[in-house]
């Protein structure tokens, strides 16, 4: 698990076979404590680290499934791009974003963005499967970055960034028109899918009941 607060940007070493395979990322800060089978979040997707090394290159190499590729940017990825990365959550740790699984929903296209003070409106166009995920005020990963949203409509939403977010992320770094990860709240799909449960329920015990059943029971 994790909480969407990126604690650096790493550089694509390699991409191995675009489709699906293995991406190496040169890292600092994450590898200090890294082991083999490690969880981290790279653009918001969960990868397991399959090999690394600390003292010269500090990078590490996870694999990649194709259905990965097919769902996220990270098949968009080439040598020297940058990417969001976050080792999971320890369970004595704080909990500064929300709950993250690293299992992405889609992708959004950036479709402005737009200076305001200090700050910085950034409008994420999406389908509306998972727009229907997303409230005002509500929590959204993009890039694996815990964001507050502060617009949706049944097209795009909007959040803003403040100056901390955005040095310490690559979301400003991109582009009108570049596709971003998204995780919506794990809390509604469940949600969601209990209620989904329930009205299947419903209409299974109310249509064991028709008028031949009721006239072979001598009503």
């Amino acid at each position: 698990m994790f909480t969407g607060i990126v604690e650096e940007i790493g550089t694509v070493l390699k991409v191995i076979d675009g489709e699906c395979g293995k991406i190496g990322i040169k890292c600092n800060k994450i590898i200090e404590d890294m082991n083999i089978g490690d969880s981290i979040a790279v653009n918001g997707v969960c990868l397991t680290v399959t090999s690394f090394e600390k003292t010269t290159k500090k990078s590490f190499t996870a694999d990649v499934m194709a259905e990965t590729m097919r769902r996220t940017n990270l098949g968009m990825l080439s040598t020297g791009s940058k990417v969001n990365l976050e080792r999971a959550m320890k369970a004595n740790g704080r909990f500064g974003g929300h709950i993250v699984s690293g299992h992405i929903d889609g992708r959004g296209k950036i479709e402005s963005f737009k200076a305001e003070k200090n700050a910085v409106w950034v409008t994420i166009s999406a389908d509306s499967s998972i727009l229907k995920y997303i409230v005002e005020k509500g929590s959204i990963a993009i890039d694996g970055i815990s964001l507050t949203v502060a617009y949706v409509d049944n097209n795009c939403f909007k959040v803003s960034l403040i100056p901390h977010t955005g040095e310490e992320t690559t979301l400003l770094s991109k582009k009108v028109g570049d596709m971003v990860n998204l995780e919506n709240d794990v809390i509604s799909k469940y949600v969601e899918k209990l209620l989904g449960f329930n009205k299947e329920k419903e209409e299974k015990t109310s249509s064991s009941i028709s008028m031949d059943f009721l006239q072979k029971c001598g009503f």
